[in-house]
């Protein structure tokens, strides 16, 4: 009697505990039952500059995709990386996700020691947004009336023009020292942490000479005829600033622009990482998206999960020629 009361304990005991183990291992939700509840899309920068106007859309788009509230919220800080950090570390859970950049994470990795991500590999690639190309612009009343002269005084007097950028080693930054690497100038970059609109406010106050940024940040002030543009950093005519002289018309055409990109943590269930990179694909071909960019400055360039991964991997060895000549050059 005594052996089959503890043979039914023990078996009684073995199946209590393995549906206890059931209980505590929760199967991947499905696609359908994500997202239950508001989704958080951090922002690397500071409101006003070219960051908040596409993640605004991207995340309007995405509310009516999912039928969720998407709440942006901006997290700067040393140089994009808080914001891109807070995105890495978050639970892989798809109720926190943000906007990353080609400098936030191909190059700052190379530069800052302890960052949560080091590769492609550390976070997990949901969808290109755009590109964006840099443009050098300086207060109109300024004594530059085209980029010649500004290079030409940059000549004459190495590291006394100064240019305000979003943030140390952004790629507005990285910009004028590719520019510098390329054509023997020595032009100072001056770097804000309050990001792009910052910047151009430090031109505006005449705290710098110029500064170098992105049109959806600066075009108000562009059309209110407070800057004017001497530069475009990419190879042909940019529609959004038509008079704008393109860098790929001077000798020193190896320009890049700033890669915008949505990333998430890794680790994200299978369910909610198909449904995401489904949806966002569908947002970043649609029609009313590519019309955003256009009217607003961005290039179209869709690229999703691994083809986004990629994209970023190729990043590295360019960017690691600017930090051999900034090495160099101190």
């Amino acid at each position: 009697m005594r052996f089959r009361l503890n043979f039914h304990l023990m078996a009684w005991a073995g199946f209590a505990l393995m549906a206890g183990v059931a209980g505590l291992s929760h199967p991947a939700p499905a696609a359908d039952e994500w997202p239950t509840r508001e989704i958080t899309f951090y922002v690397p920068y500071a409101p006003g500059g070219s960051t908040d106007p596409i993640s605004r859309k991207y995340s309007e788009l995405l509310e009516k995709q999912l039928k969720v509230k998407v709440i942006v919220e901006n997290k700067p800080g040393a140089s994009a990386t808080i914001g891109t950090g807070a995105v890495i570390r978050a639970k892989p859970d798809g109720y926190t996700i943000g906007l990353g950049s080609s400098s936030s994470l191909a190059y700052q990795p190379l530069e800052m020691k302890g960052l949560a991500w080091k590769s492609a590999d550390d976070y997990q690639s949901i969808a290109k947004l755009s590109d964006l190309p840099v443009i050098l612009a300086v207060p109109a009343e300024s004594r530059w009336k085209n980029l010649d002269d500004f290079l030409a005084d940059a000549k004459a007097n190495p590291r006394k023009l100064k240019v305000s950028v979003s943030g140390l080693r952004s790629v507005n930054d990285i910009a004028i020292q590719q520019l510098n690497k390329l054509s023997g100038l020595r032009i100072a970059t001056v770097p804000f942490t309050g990001g792009g609109g910052e910047a151009t406010l430090a031109a505006l106050g005449g705290r710098v000479d110029g500064t170098a940024g992105f049109a959806p940040g600066m075009k108000g002030q562009i059309d209110a005829g407070k800057l004017r543009v001497l530069a475009v950093f990419q190879d042909g005519k940019y529609d959004l600033l038509p008079d704008a002289k393109p860098i790929g018309e001077t000798p020193w055409k190896d320009t890049f622009p700033v890669g915008y990109y949505v990333i998430a943590p890794n680790g994200l269930p299978k369910p909610i990482l198909d449904r995401l990179l489904a949806v966002s694909k569908t947002i970043v071909e649609s029609d009313e998206f590519k019309s955003f960019l256009k009217a607003n400055g961005y290039t179209s360039d869709p690229k999703i999960g691994d083809d986004m991964k990629k994209e970023l991997a190729g990043y590295d060895q360019k960017f690691r020629e600017v930090v051999k000549f900034l090495d160099d050059d101190k």
